[in-house]
């Protein structure tokens, strides 16, 4: 597929009228919404905002590629705009935008499509072409110029090409990857490419992009080359680059300073690079900051929680909405035990539901392992996980029944981290001729591993089955002060970064909370009610301060605050992380008082959910829905109140 068969002429805006970065997005996505491509602009919207709170997509030069892959996108579309008067979008370089391409990618976009946004970033680093779309003045005109480049564009791929071994120039590899993978990851590329030609360096460059992994570095490139540039928003395969000198930057850096970065590696400027035992990926978002033991294992724990969460959420809706069926229907009270599984249909929901929340501890404790030690740490993860949830069946000395023994999330967690560190032990001691090498990975690393991790798991389960039953009977007999106590450090946690360490630690905990099978038949616990609705406060928040205080925020911000009351009742606490980093004096503390205020109300009125996302649209799955809207209405309310009257008055 070309460029030019999702550059849309119908959506094309020859003369966009905005003046400012939020009015060019609306006008833009207006155009998609007007042409029925994007069905809904308050969604579309809401993602091409959560990418821009990541970086923007400004990329300098007067280009900007917003985009976003999104369900309320119905077909794969690039619209393109010009603006004669230029827009101040929060560019790379800090200079207006003129030309912008908007992406909009549908939830289902298949790889051939990827490929083809991936074309536009090249073209745009073209020399000359984005001065040749300045001209343009018409829809034919803007597919013209491009098919008018196709030729040369073949021409650059084919440079591309891995330099022979006796080339004489030295070879760079480099690695880039964004986010979302469709535009800074093939602009990095490019810039680097280019840069390369132009000093007399062959560059070659693998791409970690939506679509998968492109042009692949080999380990004889990797062996020869003089260095390695990593230009990466997110985690790419490190543990090939050891002992090679090695530069880490955000993709940005990639694409507005390739020379710097080749100049870093040729001028012997770059460390070595020393992979770290069990590392199986790394991202350069910290801008090249070194990470410790602490970062490590918050990488690992992630790894596993980001897997983990998809059997959570839809294993924890569904059960959720078994209890909602025998609440509708009736249960009489002498069965209210059986709630969730009393009617036919209620226990069809309870046993799919069911299903998926089983693999939940598996998933955690198999992917933690395979982020320490990739796939032989997988199945020994697994096995792991699977002991945590069901426990052992020991037959105990002196007694006649057998005793089941599980220690549920911490156990999990503990054996995620177990099983990895024993699979790369046993991937560094277990020798074994080369004639053998084939059958090591996919025979002894599994069966030594899974066998020693069980056997490991006998020790986990009994300390970590106690700490397990422990804080199940304190949650369990949550109420008075101690509720409100433990839904007020929550609720405060949630809104302290907004998506960073301290936000995790507490939804994992909340998520942790409902591997409990006394959670999954009393409908949930109070911790994870408590944390959703801190979460969501922060965003609404700062749409109760833009409309009660306008004079405080700019024109950018209150409409931002629109965009905010559908991320907080959606339950994405990040919307409100560009107000927090612009005034984190005045914004933080104001959101930690409303998000611990509603946990404590919820902690107090014992609040349940099971279901561990959602935000507004699963807000029926509490025990107390209405009372729990109100409880979030008043966090918001009292955060929003704060934050404004702590703001300085601006210019509109």
């Amino acid at each position: 597929m070309k460029i030019q068969d999702v550059l849309r002429k119908e959506v094309m805006i020859m003369d966009l009228q905005a003046t400012t970065k939020e009015a060019a997005i609306d006008e833009m996505i207006s155009s998609l919404v007007d042409k029925g491509i994007v069905t809904d602009f308050d969604t579309f919207k809401a993602g091409i905002m959560n990418r821009e709170a990541q970086t923007s997509t400004g990329l300098g030069d007067g280009i900007a590629m917003p985009h976003s892959k999104n369900a309320a996108v119905k077909e794969a579309t690039v619209l393109f705009a010009k603006s004669a008067k230029g827009v101040d979008y929060e560019a790379l370089d800090g200079q207006p935008t003129d030309l912008f391409f908007m992406i909009a990618a549908p939830d289902g976009a298949n790889d051939t499509h990827l490929a083809a946004l991936a074309e536009l970033s090249k073209y745009l680093m073209k020399d000359g072409f984005a001065d040749k779309l300045r001209q343009v003045t018409s829809p034919e005109e803007v597919i013209a110029t491009f098919d008018a480049a196709e030729e040369e564009n073949q021409a650059e791929a084919a440079a591309k090409v891995a330099p022979a071994a006796d080339d004489d120039q030295p070879l760079v590899v480099a690695v880039t990857a964004c986010t979302t993978g469709i535009a800074h990851t093939y602009m990095a590329e490019e810039a680097l490419i280019k840069q390369g030609q132009e000093m007399g360096v062959n560059v070659r460059v693998e791409t970690n992009g939506a679509s998968g992994i492109g042009n692949a570095l080999t380990a004889d490139e990797i062996k020869r080359a003089k260095g390695v540039i990593v230009a990466a928003d997110k985690a790419v395969e490190m543990p090939r680059f050891d002992g090679k000198p090695l530069i880490s930057r955000p993709v940005a850096e990639g694409i507005k300073k390739p020379e710097e970065l080749i100049n870093a590696i040729l001028d012997g400027k770059a460390e070595t690079y020393h992979a770290a035992a069990g590392e199986a990926s790394s991202a350069a978002a910290d801008s090249g900051e070194k990470t410790g033991l602490g970062a490590a294992f918050y990488k690992h724990l992630m790894s596993g929680v980001s897997q983990m969460l998809p059997f959570v959420i839809g294993g924890g809706i569904i059960t959720a909405i078994s209890f909602l069926i025998d609440n509708f229907m009736g249960v009489p009270q002498s069965h209210l035990s059986d709630l969730g599984h009393y009617h036919t249909a209620a226990a069809l929901f309870n046993q799919i539901g069911g299903a998926a929340f089983f693999f939940m501890l598996p998933i955690l404790a198999g992917y933690i392992a395979y982020s320490i030690a990739e796939k032989p740490g997988l199945v020994a993860g697994v096995t792991a996980g699977y002991i945590a949830k069901v426990g052992y069946a020991i037959n105990m000395i002196g007694a006649d029944e057998s005793k089941l023994i599980p220690s549920g999330f911490l156990g999990a967690l503990v054996g995620g981290f177990l099983a990895g560190g024993v699979a790369l032990m046993l991937k560094k001691y277990v020798k074994v001729p080369r004639s053998l090498e084939g059958i090591k990975s996919i025979l002894l690393l599994p069966l030594l591993g899974v066998a020693i991790t069980g056997f490991l798991m006998l020790l986990v389960n009994v300390p970590m089955g106690a700490i397990n039953t422990a804080l199940s009977s304190f949650l369990e007999g949550l109420s008075g002060s101690s509720a409100v106590l433990l839904g007020l450090i929550v609720g405060a946690m949630m809104a302290i970064d907004m998506g960073g360490p301290f936000n995790k630690a507490a939804y994992v905990f909340a998520t942790g909370t409902l591997a409990d099978p006394n959670a999954l038949a009393h409908g949930g616990t109070v911790v994870m009610a408590a944390v959703m609705a801190g979460g969501m406060v922060p965003p609404l928040a700062v749409f109760v301060a833009t409309r009660l205080f306008p004079k405080k925020f700019n024109k950018e911000e209150r409409d931002s605050g629109l965009t905010n009351i559908v991320m907080g009742l959606s339950f994405i606490t990040e919307g409100a992380i560009p107000f927090g980093a612009a005034d984190p004096g005045r914004a933080i503390p104001s959101f930690m008082i409303g998000s611990a205020l509603t946990g404590a109300l919820v902690g107090a009125a014992g609040i349940k959910l099971l279901a561990p996302h959602g935000g507004i649209f699963v807000v029926a799955l509490t025990t107390n829905w209405w009372l729990y809207l109100i409880f979030v209405a008043i966090g918001a309310v009292v955060s929003g109140i704060i934050f404004g009257a702590l703001r300085k008055e601006q210019d509109a």
